[in-house]
Protein backbone atom coordinates (compact mmCIF):
# COMPACT_ATOMS: atom_id res chain seq x y z
CA UNK A 1 0.00 0.00 0.00
CA UNK A 2 1.26 3.36 -0.60
CA UNK A 3 2.11 5.36 2.09
CA UNK A 4 0.53 8.46 0.51
CA UNK A 5 -2.58 6.76 -0.16
CA UNK A 6 -5.06 8.00 3.04
CA UNK A 7 -3.68 11.56 2.45
CA UNK A 8 -5.47 14.48 0.57
CA UNK A 9 -3.10 17.07 -1.58
CA UNK A 10 -4.39 20.36 -1.81
CA UNK A 11 -4.41 22.14 -5.14
CA UNK A 12 -4.60 26.09 -5.81
CA UNK A 13 -2.87 26.86 -2.60
CA UNK A 14 0.53 26.34 -1.80
CA UNK A 15 3.42 25.07 -4.29
CA UNK A 16 3.02 21.61 -5.20
CA UNK A 17 6.09 19.79 -4.70
CA UNK A 18 7.08 16.45 -7.02
CA UNK A 19 6.64 14.29 -3.01
CA UNK A 20 2.89 15.68 -4.31
CA UNK A 21 2.54 14.25 -7.48
CA UNK A 22 3.83 11.12 -6.16
CA UNK A 23 1.26 10.62 -3.27
CA UNK A 24 -1.10 11.32 -6.12
CA UNK A 25 0.57 9.06 -8.70
CA UNK A 26 0.17 6.35 -5.76
CA UNK A 27 -3.34 6.72 -4.09
CA UNK A 28 -4.17 9.88 -2.89
CA UNK A 29 -6.83 12.05 -3.33
CA UNK A 30 -6.94 15.56 -4.42
CA UNK A 31 -9.16 18.93 -3.18
CA UNK A 32 -9.17 22.32 -5.14
CA UNK A 33 -8.56 25.07 -2.88
CA UNK A 34 -11.86 26.06 -0.85
CA UNK A 35 -11.21 29.34 -0.41
CA UNK A 36 -13.60 32.14 -2.27
CA UNK A 37 -10.16 33.50 -3.16
CA UNK A 38 -9.52 30.96 -5.06
CA UNK A 39 -12.72 30.46 -7.22
CA UNK A 40 -13.39 34.05 -7.82
CA UNK A 41 -9.82 34.15 -9.46
CA UNK A 42 -10.54 30.87 -11.45
CA UNK A 43 -13.71 32.45 -12.65
CA UNK A 44 -12.73 35.90 -13.53
CA UNK A 45 -10.44 34.36 -15.98
CA UNK A 46 -13.40 32.35 -17.81
CA UNK A 47 -15.59 35.37 -17.40
CA UNK A 48 -13.35 38.21 -19.25
CA UNK A 49 -13.11 35.32 -22.24
CA UNK A 50 -16.76 35.26 -22.26
CA UNK A 51 -17.21 39.00 -22.57
CA UNK A 52 -14.51 39.12 -25.39
CA UNK A 53 -16.46 36.44 -27.82
CA UNK A 54 -19.61 38.20 -26.87
CA UNK A 55 -17.69 41.63 -28.08
CA UNK A 56 -16.07 39.65 -31.07
CA UNK A 57 -12.80 39.63 -30.10
CA UNK A 58 -10.10 37.73 -31.52
CA UNK A 59 -8.52 35.48 -29.37
CA UNK A 60 -6.06 33.11 -30.46
CA UNK A 61 -7.54 29.37 -30.20
CA UNK A 62 -11.02 30.56 -29.55
CA UNK A 63 -12.30 32.58 -32.10
CA UNK A 64 -9.11 31.28 -34.60
CA UNK A 65 -7.53 27.87 -35.75
CA UNK A 66 -4.71 26.49 -33.76
CA UNK A 67 -1.00 26.86 -34.62
CA UNK A 68 -0.50 27.84 -38.49
CA UNK A 69 -3.97 27.59 -38.98
CA UNK A 70 -4.01 31.00 -36.55
CA UNK A 71 -4.87 33.26 -39.48
CA UNK A 72 -8.26 31.47 -40.24
CA UNK A 73 -11.42 32.77 -38.50
CA UNK A 74 -13.92 30.53 -36.72
CA UNK A 75 -17.77 31.84 -37.31
CA UNK A 76 -19.50 32.46 -33.71
CA UNK A 77 -21.63 29.61 -34.80
CA UNK A 78 -18.80 27.25 -34.73
CA UNK A 79 -16.83 28.64 -31.74
CA UNK A 80 -17.83 26.04 -29.22
CA UNK A 81 -17.34 23.17 -31.47
CA UNK A 82 -13.58 24.34 -32.22
CA UNK A 83 -12.34 22.36 -28.39
CA UNK A 84 -14.05 19.10 -29.38
CA UNK A 85 -12.28 18.93 -32.70
CA UNK A 86 -9.06 20.00 -31.33
CA UNK A 87 -9.18 16.94 -28.45
CA UNK A 88 -10.32 14.68 -31.66
CA UNK A 89 -8.10 15.23 -34.54
CA UNK A 90 -4.91 15.06 -31.70
CA UNK A 91 -6.72 12.06 -31.17
CA UNK A 92 -3.12 9.60 -32.61
CA UNK A 93 -1.16 8.59 -30.02
CA UNK A 94 1.20 5.35 -30.53
CA UNK A 95 3.40 3.36 -28.72
CA UNK A 96 2.58 1.95 -25.58
CA UNK A 97 0.49 3.35 -22.73
CA UNK A 98 1.15 5.29 -19.50
CA UNK A 99 0.39 2.99 -16.49
CA UNK A 100 -1.86 4.01 -14.08
CA UNK A 101 0.20 5.83 -12.03
CA UNK A 102 1.69 7.89 -14.85
CA UNK A 103 -1.77 8.93 -16.09
CA UNK A 104 -2.46 10.18 -12.34
CA UNK A 105 0.55 11.96 -12.15
CA UNK A 106 -0.46 13.94 -15.63
CA UNK A 107 -3.65 14.48 -14.17
CA UNK A 108 -2.43 15.66 -11.31
CA UNK A 109 0.04 18.09 -13.11
CA UNK A 110 -2.49 19.26 -15.81
CA UNK A 111 -4.87 20.40 -12.70
CA UNK A 112 -2.14 21.90 -10.80
CA UNK A 113 -1.09 24.19 -13.99
CA UNK A 114 -4.69 25.11 -14.13
CA UNK A 115 -5.25 26.09 -10.87
CA UNK A 116 -2.69 28.96 -11.21
CA UNK A 117 -5.87 30.98 -12.17
CA UNK A 118 -4.58 32.33 -15.50
CA UNK A 119 -5.79 29.59 -18.47
CA UNK A 120 -9.25 30.93 -18.81
CA UNK A 121 -11.00 27.38 -17.68
CA UNK A 122 -14.29 26.71 -15.51
CA UNK A 123 -14.25 25.45 -12.08
CA UNK A 124 -16.61 23.00 -13.70
CA UNK A 125 -13.47 21.72 -15.69
CA UNK A 126 -11.10 21.48 -12.56
CA UNK A 127 -13.68 19.91 -10.44
CA UNK A 128 -13.65 16.94 -13.63
CA UNK A 129 -10.31 16.99 -12.72
CA UNK A 130 -10.14 15.96 -9.38
CA UNK A 131 -13.49 13.73 -10.20
CA UNK A 132 -11.01 11.53 -11.82
CA UNK A 133 -8.23 11.49 -9.64
CA UNK A 134 -10.87 10.53 -6.80
CA UNK A 135 -12.44 7.94 -8.57
CA UNK A 136 -8.85 6.65 -9.46
CA UNK A 137 -9.82 7.01 -13.67
CA UNK A 138 -6.92 7.50 -15.50
CA UNK A 139 -7.03 8.63 -18.98
CA UNK A 140 -5.50 5.89 -21.32
CA UNK A 141 -2.67 7.87 -22.70
CA UNK A 142 -0.07 6.56 -25.47
CA UNK A 143 3.48 7.38 -24.61
CA UNK A 144 4.57 8.75 -28.13
CA UNK A 145 3.34 11.60 -30.52
CA UNK A 146 4.77 14.49 -28.13
CA UNK A 147 7.89 16.93 -29.27
CA UNK A 148 7.55 18.47 -26.40
CA UNK A 149 6.27 22.37 -28.29
CA UNK A 150 3.46 23.25 -28.36
CA UNK A 151 3.60 21.41 -25.30
CA UNK A 152 1.78 17.82 -24.69
CA UNK A 153 -0.83 18.50 -27.46
CA UNK A 154 -1.48 14.92 -28.45
CA UNK A 155 -0.84 12.85 -25.18
CA UNK A 156 -2.77 15.59 -23.11
CA UNK A 157 -6.10 14.99 -25.72
CA UNK A 158 -6.46 11.64 -23.87
CA UNK A 159 -7.21 13.72 -20.92
CA UNK A 160 -9.39 16.42 -22.42
CA UNK A 161 -11.20 13.27 -24.31
CA UNK A 162 -12.05 11.47 -20.94
CA UNK A 163 -13.33 14.81 -18.96
CA UNK A 164 -16.00 14.73 -21.89
CA UNK A 165 -16.59 11.08 -21.84
CA UNK A 166 -14.74 9.61 -25.17
CA UNK A 167 -12.32 7.06 -25.52
CA UNK A 168 -10.62 4.74 -23.03
CA UNK A 169 -9.69 5.26 -19.16
CA UNK A 170 -7.80 2.57 -17.07
CA UNK A 171 -9.98 1.53 -14.28
CA UNK A 172 -9.63 -0.99 -11.60
CA UNK A 173 -6.63 -2.27 -13.40
CA UNK A 174 -8.73 -2.73 -16.80
CA UNK A 175 -8.88 -0.43 -20.22
CA UNK A 176 -12.57 0.72 -20.96
CA UNK A 177 -14.72 2.68 -22.53
CA UNK A 178 -14.86 6.17 -20.83
CA UNK A 179 -18.71 6.68 -21.42
CA UNK A 180 -19.36 3.19 -20.09
CA UNK A 181 -17.25 3.67 -16.64
CA UNK A 182 -19.02 7.44 -16.22
CA UNK A 183 -22.21 5.89 -16.51
CA UNK A 184 -21.65 2.98 -13.72
CA UNK A 185 -20.50 5.84 -11.33
CA UNK A 186 -22.93 8.51 -12.34
CA UNK A 187 -20.65 10.94 -13.54
CA UNK A 188 -21.48 13.45 -15.87
CA UNK A 189 -19.17 14.51 -19.09
CA UNK A 190 -18.37 18.12 -19.17
CA UNK A 191 -18.43 19.79 -22.39
CA UNK A 192 -15.09 22.37 -22.87
CA UNK A 193 -15.92 26.14 -23.04
CA UNK A 194 -13.92 27.63 -26.18
CA UNK A 195 -10.58 27.72 -24.74
CA UNK A 196 -10.54 24.81 -22.57
CA UNK A 197 -9.32 22.45 -24.97
CA UNK A 198 -6.52 24.62 -25.77
CA UNK A 199 -6.07 25.19 -22.13
CA UNK A 200 -5.55 21.06 -21.55
CA UNK A 201 -3.63 20.31 -24.05
CA UNK A 202 -1.33 23.17 -24.65
CA UNK A 203 1.20 22.65 -21.62
CA UNK A 204 4.22 20.53 -20.38
CA UNK A 205 2.06 18.39 -18.10
CA UNK A 206 3.01 14.72 -19.29
CA UNK A 207 6.58 15.39 -19.42
CA UNK A 208 6.65 17.14 -15.58
CA UNK A 209 4.53 14.53 -14.35
CA UNK A 210 7.06 11.80 -15.68
CA UNK A 211 10.14 14.08 -14.13
CA UNK A 212 8.20 14.27 -11.01
CA UNK A 213 7.87 10.23 -10.90
CA UNK A 214 12.02 9.75 -12.14
CA UNK A 215 13.10 12.08 -9.88
CA UNK A 216 11.95 10.02 -6.94
CA UNK A 217 13.42 6.78 -8.11
CA UNK A 218 16.40 8.42 -8.88
CA UNK A 219 16.48 10.00 -5.41
CA UNK A 220 16.41 5.86 -4.01
CA UNK A 221 18.92 4.81 -6.54
CA UNK A 222 21.51 7.37 -5.13
CA UNK A 223 21.09 6.00 -1.87
CA UNK A 224 20.69 2.62 -2.91
CA UNK A 225 23.62 2.50 -5.02
CA UNK A 226 25.16 4.17 -1.72
CA UNK A 227 24.26 0.87 0.55
CA UNK A 228 25.29 -1.67 -2.35
CA UNK A 229 28.75 -0.29 -2.54
CA UNK A 230 29.57 -0.19 1.35
CA UNK A 231 28.14 -4.14 1.11
CA UNK A 232 30.19 -4.57 -1.63
CA UNK A 233 33.19 -2.74 0.04
CA UNK A 234 33.10 -5.01 3.17
CA UNK A 235 32.93 -8.02 1.07
CA UNK A 236 35.80 -7.50 -1.03
CA UNK A 237 37.79 -6.37 2.09
CA UNK A 238 37.76 -3.11 0.91
CA UNK A 239 39.78 -0.17 2.36
CA UNK A 240 36.83 2.83 4.23
CA UNK A 241 39.45 5.11 4.59
CA UNK A 242 39.05 5.88 1.19
CA UNK A 243 35.63 7.68 2.81
CA UNK A 244 37.41 9.92 5.08
CA UNK A 245 35.72 13.18 6.55
CA UNK A 246 38.76 15.30 5.90
CA UNK A 247 39.39 13.99 2.26
CA UNK A 248 36.33 15.02 1.07
CA UNK A 249 36.32 18.20 2.97
CA UNK A 250 39.19 19.42 0.69
CA UNK A 251 36.38 18.64 -2.54
CA UNK A 252 33.42 20.37 -1.32
CA UNK A 253 30.56 19.43 -3.34
CA UNK A 254 27.49 18.73 -1.15
CA UNK A 255 26.03 15.81 -2.74
CA UNK A 256 29.57 13.78 -3.02
CA UNK A 257 30.73 14.75 0.47
CA UNK A 258 26.48 13.08 1.85
CA UNK A 259 27.44 10.15 -0.24
CA UNK A 260 31.03 9.55 1.32
CA UNK A 261 28.98 10.15 4.98
CA UNK A 262 26.60 7.64 3.97
CA UNK A 263 29.32 5.19 2.95
CA UNK A 264 31.31 5.92 6.88
CA UNK A 265 27.85 5.63 8.37
CA UNK A 266 27.17 1.90 6.63
CA UNK A 267 31.31 0.67 7.31
CA UNK A 268 30.91 1.70 11.05
CA UNK A 269 31.56 -1.73 12.27
CA UNK A 270 32.43 -2.88 16.32
CA UNK A 271 35.92 -4.16 14.69
CA UNK A 272 37.41 -3.38 11.59
CA UNK A 273 37.72 -6.15 8.92
CA UNK A 274 40.35 -7.53 7.46
CA UNK A 275 42.10 -5.06 4.62
CA UNK A 276 43.62 -6.15 1.22
CA UNK A 277 47.27 -5.54 0.67
CA UNK A 278 46.19 -3.10 -1.89
CA UNK A 279 46.53 0.62 -0.80
CA UNK A 280 43.82 1.56 -3.16
CA UNK A 281 41.01 -0.18 -4.19
CA UNK A 282 39.92 0.51 -8.02
CA UNK A 283 38.01 2.85 -8.93
CA UNK A 284 34.48 1.85 -8.75
CA UNK A 285 34.90 1.21 -4.60
CA UNK A 286 37.58 4.36 -4.03
CA UNK A 287 35.47 6.87 -6.57
CA UNK A 288 32.70 5.63 -5.35
CA UNK A 289 31.41 9.07 -3.77
CA UNK A 290 32.44 11.26 -6.77
CA UNK A 291 30.47 8.98 -9.30
CA UNK A 292 27.06 9.20 -7.37
CA UNK A 293 27.90 12.35 -5.63
CA UNK A 294 27.02 13.71 -9.19
CA UNK A 295 23.58 12.44 -9.30
CA UNK A 296 23.16 13.61 -5.52
CA UNK A 297 24.26 17.23 -6.61
CA UNK A 298 22.05 16.87 -9.64
CA UNK A 299 18.68 16.15 -7.46
CA UNK A 300 18.72 20.02 -5.56
CA UNK A 301 18.84 21.58 -9.47
CA UNK A 302 16.63 19.63 -11.31
CA UNK A 303 13.86 19.70 -8.17
CA UNK A 304 14.36 23.25 -8.49
CA UNK A 305 13.89 23.11 -12.44
CA UNK A 306 11.13 20.75 -12.20
CA UNK A 307 8.90 22.18 -9.52
CA UNK A 308 9.21 25.65 -11.28
CA UNK A 309 7.70 23.92 -14.23
CA UNK A 310 5.24 22.09 -11.94
CA UNK A 311 3.48 25.53 -10.27
CA UNK A 312 3.64 27.12 -13.54
CA UNK A 313 0.77 27.99 -16.06
CA UNK A 314 2.32 26.86 -19.25
CA UNK A 315 -0.36 27.17 -22.06
CA UNK A 316 -1.06 29.48 -24.56
CA UNK A 317 -2.45 32.23 -24.49
CA UNK A 318 -2.41 33.80 -20.97
CA UNK A 319 -5.29 34.89 -19.77
CA UNK A 320 -4.64 37.60 -17.43
CA UNK A 321 -8.35 38.20 -16.25
CA UNK A 322 -7.31 40.48 -13.90
CA UNK A 323 -6.13 42.97 -16.06
CA UNK A 324 -8.35 41.53 -18.85
CA UNK A 325 -5.63 40.98 -21.62
CA UNK A 326 -4.82 38.03 -23.55
CA UNK A 327 -1.45 37.42 -23.64
CA UNK A 328 0.15 35.44 -26.13
CA UNK A 329 3.56 33.45 -25.83
CA UNK A 330 5.27 30.42 -25.37
CA UNK A 331 4.91 29.30 -21.94
CA UNK A 332 4.32 25.72 -23.77
CA UNK A 333 7.78 25.17 -24.68
CA UNK A 334 9.28 21.93 -21.97
CA UNK A 335 13.26 22.81 -22.78
CA UNK A 336 13.78 22.92 -18.58
CA UNK A 337 12.33 19.68 -18.63
CA UNK A 338 14.04 18.41 -21.51
CA UNK A 339 17.79 19.65 -19.86
CA UNK A 340 16.68 18.09 -16.68
CA UNK A 341 15.60 14.57 -18.02
CA UNK A 342 18.53 14.34 -20.55
CA UNK A 343 21.14 15.52 -17.73
CA UNK A 344 19.31 13.31 -14.89
CA UNK A 345 19.63 10.22 -17.44
CA UNK A 346 23.42 10.82 -17.74
CA UNK A 347 23.89 10.71 -14.07
CA UNK A 348 21.99 7.56 -13.82
CA UNK A 349 23.50 5.73 -16.56
CA UNK A 350 26.97 6.40 -14.58
CA UNK A 351 25.19 4.30 -11.56
CA UNK A 352 24.84 1.60 -13.60
CA UNK A 353 28.29 2.00 -15.22
CA UNK A 354 29.89 2.11 -11.62
CA UNK A 355 27.85 -1.00 -10.39
CA UNK A 356 28.39 -2.64 -13.87
CA UNK A 357 32.47 -2.46 -12.68
CA UNK A 358 31.78 -3.25 -8.69
CA UNK A 359 30.31 -6.57 -10.13
CA UNK A 360 33.08 -7.80 -12.72
CA UNK A 361 35.15 -7.32 -9.70
CA UNK A 362 33.19 -9.03 -7.43
CA UNK A 363 32.60 -11.91 -9.91
CA UNK A 364 36.05 -12.41 -10.71
CA UNK A 365 38.35 -14.68 -8.60
CA UNK A 366 41.54 -12.89 -9.56
CA UNK A 367 39.91 -9.49 -8.36
CA UNK A 368 37.82 -10.09 -5.04
CA UNK A 369 39.84 -10.99 -2.89
CA UNK A 370 39.37 -14.55 -2.29
CA UNK A 371 35.45 -14.92 -3.03
CA UNK A 372 34.56 -18.22 -4.97
CA UNK A 373 34.77 -17.48 -8.78
CA UNK A 374 31.06 -16.04 -9.82
CA UNK A 375 30.23 -15.86 -6.14
CA UNK A 376 29.19 -19.62 -6.63
CA UNK A 377 28.09 -21.17 -3.16
CA UNK A 378 28.66 -25.02 -4.06
CA UNK A 379 31.58 -26.59 -3.05
CA UNK A 380 33.33 -30.20 -2.80
CA UNK A 381 32.11 -32.55 -5.92
CA UNK A 382 29.47 -30.38 -7.02
CA UNK A 383 31.37 -27.30 -7.80
CA UNK A 384 32.45 -27.19 -10.62
CA UNK A 385 28.79 -28.18 -12.49
CA UNK A 386 28.16 -24.41 -10.69
CA UNK A 387 28.61 -21.24 -12.29
CA UNK A 388 26.56 -19.11 -9.82
CA UNK A 389 25.91 -15.56 -11.07
CA UNK A 390 28.13 -16.05 -14.18
CA UNK A 391 25.03 -15.21 -16.38
CA UNK A 392 23.45 -12.46 -14.22
CA UNK A 393 26.61 -10.76 -14.70
CA UNK A 394 26.61 -10.82 -18.22
CA UNK A 395 23.08 -9.54 -17.81
CA UNK A 396 24.32 -6.30 -15.86
CA UNK A 397 26.49 -5.52 -18.59
CA UNK A 398 23.93 -6.04 -21.13
CA UNK A 399 21.27 -3.64 -19.24
CA UNK A 400 24.12 -1.18 -18.20
CA UNK A 401 25.10 -0.60 -22.07
CA UNK A 402 21.75 -0.15 -22.88
CA UNK A 403 21.56 2.33 -20.38
CA UNK A 404 24.22 4.17 -21.77
CA UNK A 405 23.07 4.00 -25.31
CA UNK A 406 20.20 6.08 -24.22
CA UNK A 407 22.17 8.58 -22.51
CA UNK A 408 22.08 10.30 -26.10
CA UNK A 409 20.37 13.95 -25.36
CA UNK A 410 16.82 14.15 -26.41
CA UNK A 411 16.41 18.27 -26.21
CA UNK A 412 19.16 18.77 -29.14
CA UNK A 413 17.25 16.79 -31.74
CA UNK A 414 14.53 19.53 -32.44
CA UNK A 415 12.41 19.24 -35.63
CA UNK A 416 10.48 21.78 -37.12
CA UNK A 417 6.83 20.75 -37.39
CA UNK A 418 3.43 21.84 -38.16
CA UNK A 419 4.21 24.07 -41.45
CA UNK A 420 6.86 25.58 -39.57
CA UNK A 421 4.79 27.26 -37.05
CA UNK A 422 6.27 24.63 -34.82
CA UNK A 423 9.93 25.06 -35.57
CA UNK A 424 12.09 25.24 -32.55
CA UNK A 425 10.51 22.42 -30.28
CA UNK A 426 12.09 20.66 -27.27
CA UNK A 427 11.21 17.16 -27.03
CA UNK A 428 10.88 17.23 -23.86
CA UNK A 429 8.60 14.08 -23.57
CA UNK A 430 10.77 12.07 -25.52
CA UNK A 431 14.15 12.67 -22.94
CA UNK A 432 11.04 12.50 -20.19
CA UNK A 433 10.40 8.83 -21.32
CA UNK A 434 14.67 8.00 -21.71
CA UNK A 435 15.08 8.68 -18.75
CA UNK A 436 12.76 6.13 -17.44
CA UNK A 437 13.84 3.53 -19.66
CA UNK A 438 17.55 4.68 -18.28
CA UNK A 439 15.63 4.43 -14.98
CA UNK A 440 14.26 0.84 -15.30
CA UNK A 441 17.43 -0.35 -16.80
CA UNK A 442 19.38 0.94 -13.98
CA UNK A 443 17.03 -0.64 -11.59
CA UNK A 444 17.42 -3.82 -13.04
CA UNK A 445 21.50 -3.55 -12.58
CA UNK A 446 20.70 -2.56 -9.09
CA UNK A 447 18.46 -5.56 -8.09
CA UNK A 448 21.62 -7.77 -9.34
CA UNK A 449 23.96 -6.12 -7.45
CA UNK A 450 22.16 -6.04 -4.51
CA UNK A 451 21.60 -9.68 -4.71
CA UNK A 452 25.10 -10.87 -5.90
CA UNK A 453 26.68 -8.28 -2.60
CA UNK A 454 24.35 -10.12 -0.71
CA UNK A 455 25.85 -13.25 -1.72
CA UNK A 456 29.26 -12.52 -1.35
CA UNK A 457 28.68 -11.46 2.12
CA UNK A 458 26.59 -14.61 3.04
CA UNK A 459 29.61 -16.64 1.62
CA UNK A 460 32.23 -14.80 3.83
CA UNK A 461 30.28 -15.30 6.98
CA UNK A 462 29.93 -19.16 5.94
CA UNK A 463 33.17 -19.08 5.32
CA UNK A 464 33.95 -17.29 9.01
CA UNK A 465 36.22 -14.80 7.41
CA UNK A 466 33.39 -12.27 8.53
CA UNK A 467 30.78 -11.88 11.16
CA UNK A 468 28.51 -9.93 12.16
CA UNK A 469 30.45 -7.97 14.30
CA UNK A 470 32.12 -6.90 11.26
CA UNK A 471 28.76 -5.13 10.10
CA UNK A 472 27.86 -1.74 11.04
CA UNK A 473 24.10 -2.37 12.38
CA UNK A 474 22.70 -0.69 9.13
CA UNK A 475 24.51 -2.84 6.73
CA UNK A 476 23.94 -6.19 9.24
CA UNK A 477 19.90 -5.08 8.77
CA UNK A 478 19.75 -5.07 4.79
CA UNK A 479 21.53 -8.48 4.82
CA UNK A 480 18.79 -9.38 6.87
CA UNK A 481 16.45 -7.99 4.92
CA UNK A 482 17.53 -9.37 1.14
CA UNK A 483 18.15 -12.92 2.54
CA UNK A 484 14.83 -13.10 4.11
CA UNK A 485 13.47 -12.89 0.70
CA UNK A 486 16.15 -14.03 -1.71
CA UNK A 487 17.81 -18.01 -0.42
CA UNK A 488 21.72 -18.14 -1.31
CA UNK A 489 22.50 -19.24 -4.94
CA UNK A 490 24.16 -22.98 -3.78
CA UNK A 491 22.77 -25.00 -7.00
CA UNK A 492 22.30 -23.24 -10.09
CA UNK A 493 18.80 -22.00 -10.83
CA UNK A 494 16.78 -19.29 -12.80
CA UNK A 495 17.06 -15.98 -10.88
CA UNK A 496 14.74 -14.17 -13.89
CA UNK A 497 11.85 -14.73 -10.54
CA UNK A 498 14.08 -13.21 -8.24
CA UNK A 499 15.37 -10.29 -10.25
CA UNK A 500 12.18 -9.32 -11.33
CA UNK A 501 10.83 -9.15 -7.30
CA UNK A 502 13.67 -6.94 -6.46
CA UNK A 503 13.01 -4.40 -9.39
CA UNK A 504 9.56 -4.11 -7.97
CA UNK A 505 11.18 -3.44 -4.36
CA UNK A 506 13.00 -0.65 -5.60
CA UNK A 507 10.94 0.38 -7.71
CA UNK A 508 8.61 1.11 -4.48
CA UNK A 509 11.26 1.86 -2.20
CA UNK A 510 10.88 -1.26 -0.34
CA UNK A 511 14.06 -0.99 2.20
CA UNK A 512 14.76 2.52 4.27
CA UNK A 513 17.57 3.30 4.13
CA UNK A 514 18.99 6.84 4.89
CA UNK A 515 16.88 9.33 7.11
CA UNK A 516 16.91 12.42 4.88
CA UNK A 517 14.05 11.46 2.51
CA UNK A 518 11.69 14.42 2.10
CA UNK A 519 7.51 13.45 2.61
CA UNK A 520 4.93 15.50 1.32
Amino acid sequence: MNPHSDSTIVFGSERLTIESVAAIAGGSRAQLNPSDEFSARITKGSRFLERLLQEEGVIYGVTTGYGDSCTVSIPPSLVHDLPLHLTRFHGCGLGENLDAMQSRAVLATRLNSLTQGVSGVSMELLNQLVTLINHDISPRIPQEGSVGASGDLTPLSYVAAALIGEREVIYKGEIRQTADVFRELGIKPIRLKPKEGLALMNGTSVMTALACLAFKRAEYLAQLSTRITAMVSLAMHGNDFHFDEALFAVKPHLGQQQIAQWLRDDLQADKPPRNSDRLQDRYSLRCAPHVIGVLQDTLPWARQMIENELNSANDNPIIDGENERVLHGGHFYGGHIAMVMDSLKTAIANIADLLDRQMAQLMDYKFNNGLPFNLTGAEGSRKPINHGFKAVQIGISAWTAEALKHTMPASVFSRSTECHNQDKVSMGTIAARDCLRVLQLTEQVTAASLLASTQALQLRLRSGELDFNHFSPALKEMTKQVTREFDVVIEDRPLEQDLRRFVASIQTQHWPLYPDNREV
